[in-house]
């Protein structure tokens, strides 16, 4: 026979409520104002992320400028920056609100309906879009699908379902951020204003350890940022893309296809035409960002030796087969910029097979997965 738990008194425990949940993390004040921050670093990394999958994969109606050169360091170092913050803001959050599992009844309203369900959407796409955010910073994918696709379609998820969740619980929102986050500490010794403090700090601190992937000062100290011997980091090398033989064999030649007819091009004919300098950075998706100094020929200068006119697009293909960024556009207003180059140096040095030797894209204002490595032929696309 089964023994029912009891009491010190003889009775049966009952299940805990809401209102069981008195610790001044718990409050209303404490929780609109963690809510707060968590929404504005949704939304930044949302509209940065959106900007960056429109910059890689454009619709007809979008433009994205060639100056100035550092925009895209800066717009897709804020969105892993947001992103990592969030964390410790989420985490703060469904502490804070979690008594609200124990409300009954479960369902009071239509309203509240749609709330829980808001709150359970938003939490599961949440935890899906950071989790496998920071799993992307260390380049690791241990899932069978594309990871950007599914990022941007969840990320229309998480954004949707905190519009609905705000929309909903505007006036708690309201009541709580008018109340001052005042009140004696809980048994823990921790107070609201204690509590918000805390969960700053552990903003701050997630900031800290990746934000020198993007800003140079930072890097320090940030024991998370991307680091390298030469200055620049590389995502894959000559090795794992199966190109080392083909880049590092003297009978390469490069391919343009022109309105007047092909060309070809040695790297000593390259090496021959007048050659441009520029410190540009290479920013990559996952957020980290180097600056080089960077000389070969300006793909302008190359358009004018074919016959064509700088503005016009063209396709770039690398030696590397397969792959989902061996084939890039670079669109008519960086093709006009006397800064988009097909570099042969880094650094005052030919280029390693690493970072694209014989050749490579660098060009302002570009993600880094769009920069082809070990370029083989280029098409003139007007």
């Amino acid at each position: 026979m089964k023994e029912e738990r009891t009491t010190v008194d003889g009775r049966r425990p009952r299940p805990p409520r809401e209102d069981d949940f008195t610790a001044p993390a718990h409050h209303r004040s404490v929780t609109a104002r963690i809510g707060l921050w968590l929404g504005v670093a949704f939304a930044v990394c949302f509209v940065t992320g959106l900007l960056s999958h429109l910059i890689q994969h454009p619709p007809s109606w979008f433009f994205w400028p060639s100056r100035p050169a550092g925009l895209y360091r800066v717009t897709q170092g804020v969105h892993v920056i947001s992103g990592i913050a969030a964390i410790p803001l989420l985490l703060a959050k469904l502490w804070s609100v979690y008594p609200k599992l124990f409300g009954r009844p479960v369902l009071r309203s239509p309203v509240h309906a749609i709330e829980r369900a808001s709150i359970l959407l938003l939490s599961a796409s949440a935890f899906f879009q950071l989790v496998t955010g920071l799993f992307n910073i260390f380049q690791n994918y241990p899932w069978p699908f594309y990871f950007p696709s599914v990022h941007f379609a969840l990320a229309w998820i998480s954004i949707g379902s905190i519009v609905v969740h705000v929309a909903v619980k505007i006036p708690v929102i309201r009541a709580g951020l008018g109340e001052e986050p005042e009140g004696a500490a809980g048994r823990n010794g921790l107070s609201r204003r204690g509590f918000l403090r805390a969960t700053w700090a552990g903003a701050g601190v997630a900031t800290l350890v990746t934000a020198g992937s993007t800003v140079p000062f930072l890097r320090g100290i940030s024991v998370l940022a991307t680091r390298s011997s030469n200055g620049v980091p590389v995502n894959r090398t000559a090795g794992h893309a199966g190109v080392l033989t083909a880049a590092t064999d003297p009978a390469w030649q490069l391919d343009v296809l022109a309105p007047l007819g092909p060309r070809r091009f040695t790297l000593a004919d390259l090496r021959r035409m007048p050659q441009t300098t520029a410190e540009l950075p290479i920013a990559c998706v996952e957020g980290w960002s180097a600056s080089a100094t960077w000389t070969g020929v300006a793909v302008a200068d190359l358009l004018r030796a074919v016959g064509a006119a700088p503005g016009v697009p063209v396709r770039v293909e690398s030696l590397e087969r397969g792959s989902l960024y061996s084939v890039s556009t670079l669109p008519g207003e960086h093709t006009r910029d006397p800064l988009t180059l097909l570099a042969l140096e880094m650094n005052g040095a030919p280029l390693e097979p690493d970072h694209g030797y014989p050749c490579r894209v660098i060009a302002p204002n570009r993600p880094g997965v769009l920069q082809t490595k070990w370029v083989a032929r280029i098409e003139v696309l007007a």
